[in-house]
């Protein structure tokens, strides 16, 4: 098991900072990672306060109840945090939580890991689920599904111009007999499928990205986790939201923005800003990493932070 430090949590003092803790305060760490976040709020909470860290992982999982062990405050819950509502009933934390953080993607203990399929720079078996005991690998996916499908999944979670190609690509190399399961041949079949290349870029980054956030259901699961947040936050309770890529990044700006702006009329009805219910307002400006962090951990040049304070 990797050490505590293995993994640098990104902006974790902007967030730390955003969250405002409080010490006696309920909070949630819906990506508990390896726990770079959860042990900065642990340390700012009294005896009175408590943590629940969530993630999907197995190998998180089981960092976190190490931590448990040696800290009573903190609970640990295996599963996706759009579960947030089912964990928080079990603990009767409803209407009681005053901040819920997510660190979105993918954590560089499971990139640096071959074997668990996320990174097209070492090879390995082409798995990229989060959760590595349940559902389909990005391989068994790969061998079934149609090119009309994975073009779909490249363009709309990759934004990937050479969706079609690619895909067109994946299906030859199927029925020529050929097995796509590692990552360097799925990454060897994008790179010679895509023609134009981005300065910087892997050409296979956008497809890897798109398959890794399909197989998790990624989106879906931020979606529904928002929501529930919003539920169960107390008046004043804080949402803070790493993002690192676009995709991400819109459905939280779009999310705080609609809950900040309330119920919407038709024009023409007049209406004061109260009377249209608004349930959260915009704290500060969107936070992006220093450079210095960056020179420290390049990892975090695509981050963003977002954060927002629930009303009533």
């Amino acid at each position: 098991m990797e050490s505590p430090n293995h993994h640098r949590p990104v902006l974790s003092r902007e967030a730390l900072e955003a969250l405002s803790v409080s010490s006696t305060g309920y909070y949630v760490d819906g990506t508990f990672g390896r726990g770079g976040h959860s042990r900065l709020i642990l340390a700012a909470l009294g005896e009175e306060g408590r943590l629940l860290a969530i993630d999907k992982d197995p190998e998180a999982v089981a960092a976190a109840r190490v931590l448990a062990e040696a800290d009573h405050r903190l609970s640990v819950q295996q599963g996706s945090f759009a579960l947030l509502s089912v964990f928080a009933e079990q603990l009767g934390w409803g209407g009681r939580i005053a901040g819920v953080l997510l660190d979105l993607g993918v954590s560089s203990p499971q990139l640096d890991t071959p074997e668990r399929g996320f990174s097209f720079l070492q090879d390995g078996p082409l798995d990229m689920r989060m959760d590595n005991s349940r559902g389909m690998s990005a391989a068994q996916w790969l061998a079934t599904a149609g090119a009309d499908e994975i073009a779909r999944v490249l363009k709309e979670y990759g934004e990937e111009r050479f969706s079609k190609r690619i895909a067109a690509k994946i299906l030859a190399e199927r029925q020529g007999g050929v097995a796509i399961e590692t990552t360097g041949k799925l990454a060897g079949i994008v790179a010679s499928a895509v023609s134009i290349r981005e300065k910087g870029k892997h050409p296979a980054t956008r497809s890897f990205q798109a398959i890794r956030i399909f197989i998790n259901q990624e989106l879906d699961d931020l979606r529904k986790c928002l929501e529930q947040a919003l539920d169960l936050l107390a008046p004043g309770g804080r949402l803070v939201v790493i993002c690192f890529h676009s995709l991400e990044d819109r459905i939280v700006k779009r999310f705080i923005r609609d809950a900040a702006r309330g119920d919407i009329y038709p024009p023409g009805i007049p209406v004061t800003h109260n009377q249209m219910r608004p349930r959260l307002k915009v704290v500060g400006k969107v936070i992006h990493p220093t450079v210095a962090e960056v020179n420290l951990n390049p990892r975090a040049r695509s981050a963003v932070l977002r954060v927002a304070e629930k009303l009533s």
